[in-house]
């Protein structure tokens, strides 16, 4: 049973425009009666909801940050009060404090909602049987496709994140034929898989992919697809603006399509705050619309994307935002270039061997920022001739500076001495504070 909503989903834009208009001035008007931190926004730049009167008007309202919410733990970002909220979830956050987030019974219902076409999308129907190995618990995630999933008509297995090697006995004898996980525990799945004498192309039948958590490459893309023989999806949201459901991609692969019916998607220049044209990148702002426990007026997500109108293949005519780029934070400057993690890893994913397991480690060098790469080599390479491993150094070196500008140190290090994760991957070791601490 596939839940495609074609009125929405293939709206002309004009149409869609005219919903989301609507649906824009209502949240304004229940955020403004609702919520005493958008009223005391709104008042401190002298706007009223009725100034709205077409969506560029948008513009004129202030932005909302993760600062916002930490700064009203736990519950004063709520416009709705807490016995209309069925549901709490949270992130982690890096003071200590989590980033909480919560839904009404009418919530819930819409992310189900969008979550079931996300996972349609990607051709993902009742006659799938489904792993979700997202670690449970706050996280909005493994709950989300949970129900996307039960809408949809897929059996779904919530096993949650680790236990490998059980989670391949599960998905060799339940017959799973959809993962749900991060990127980096689908491609360390599959190491575990080989090194079991199981190969996942041939002894599995997964056959579809929907990862998510954290951004990753086209390159790392292909490495998963080769590595299972499955179609590999990349689908984004945050907990603040809802979890996911916001945006996925097709069975295409072609941009990932956004729930415009229930959100509206701003790229801005993050050093201007102006808009960019579609096609450019910038910074992803969010606003979400008939959202009842945490509406967000522009949130700035600080992920790198880049928009299109233009209708898909598929049949869909939703807009459709460009795989992440990066983060506007996870930008480093090394020697005076601009240095994003994803540039990196696009260019280790294309070195014949080397494993896809990689750290960048950050550190001073004098009154300059540097870096070191570390990245396994493949178990043939490392007990092979130091020839070899020398010659890969000099083409990764090469590639790099083509990419970068940049001649940065690196470091080949054993297969499996990486730290793995069912979770996010920490791809970034910052030791620049440490070192300043211990100086």
């Amino acid at each position: 049973m596939a839940v495609w909503n074609k009125e929405i989903e293939c709206m002309p834009r004009e149409k869609m425009e005219e919903l989301q208009l609507k649906r824009l001035k209502e949240t304004l008007e229940y955020v403004y009666e609702h919520s005493p931190l958008y009223r005391g926004k709104f008042d401190a730049v002298g706007f009223k909801p009725g100034d709205l009167t077409k969506l560029e008007d948008i513009r004129k309202l202030p932005f909302t940050s993760k600062e916002d919410f930490r700064a009203n733990y736990p519950f004063g970002m709520f416009s709705a009060p807490m016995d209309k909220v069925i549901r709490l979830h949270a992130s982690s956050g890096t003071t200590g404090k989590l980033t909480v987030v919560g839904l009404t019974r009418k919530d819930m219902e819409i992310w189900t909602e969008l979550l079931a076409r996300m996972i349609s999308m990607t051709g993902v129907d009742s006659s799938d049987v489904t792993q979700i190995a997202f670690g449970y618990g706050l996280f909005t995630g493994a709950h989300g496709l949970q129900y996307g999933m039960e809408r949809v008509g897929a059996t779904v297995i919530p096993i949650s994140g680790g236990n490998s090697e059980k989670q391949l006995m599960v998905m060799k004898d339940f017959g799973t034929t959809t993962l749900v996980s991060t990127p980096t525990y689908a491609l360390h799945l599959g190491e575990v898989a080989l090194n079991m004498g199981i190969n996942p192309r041939e002894d599995l039948k997964v056959r579809i992919g929907l990862f998510g958590g954290e951004a990753f490459s086209e390159e790392y893309r292909k490495q998963i697809e080769e590595m299972w023989g499955m179609l590999a999806t990349d689908n984004y949201g945050l907990s603040e603006a809802g979890g996911p459901g916001f945006a996925g991609e097709c069975h295409l692969i072609n941009g990932q399509h956004v729930a415009e019916d229930y959100y509206i998607t701003e790229i801005i220049n993050p050093q201007t705050l102006e808009p960019v044209k579609p096609g450019e990148k910038g910074e992803v702002v969010i606003t979400t619309l008939c959202r009842e426990a945490i509406p967000v007026i522009r949130y700035r997500s600080k992920d790198i994307s880049s928009i299109t109108y233009e209708p898909c293949e598929c049949g869909r005519t939703t807009a459709r935002i460009s795989k992440l780029a990066g983060r506007t934070d996870d930008m480093m400057v090394i020697r005076g270039v601009n240095v994003f993690p994803s540039q990196i890893e696009s260019v280790l994913m294309n070195i014949e061997g080397l494993s896809p397991h990689y750290q960048i480690i950050r550190y001073n060098k004098g009154y300059l920022e540097d870096i070191e790469i570390q990245v396994e080599v493949s178990e043939k390479i490392f007990s092979d001739n130091y020839g070899e491993i020398e010659a890969i150094e000099r083409r990764l070196s090469q590639q790099l500076y083509k990419t970068l500008s940049l001649n940065p140190k690196l470091k080949f290090v054993e297969p499996f001495s990486l730290e793995r994760s069912a979770g996010k991957a920490k791809r970034v070791i910052d030791l620049r504070n440490q070192e300043k601490q211990e100086g």
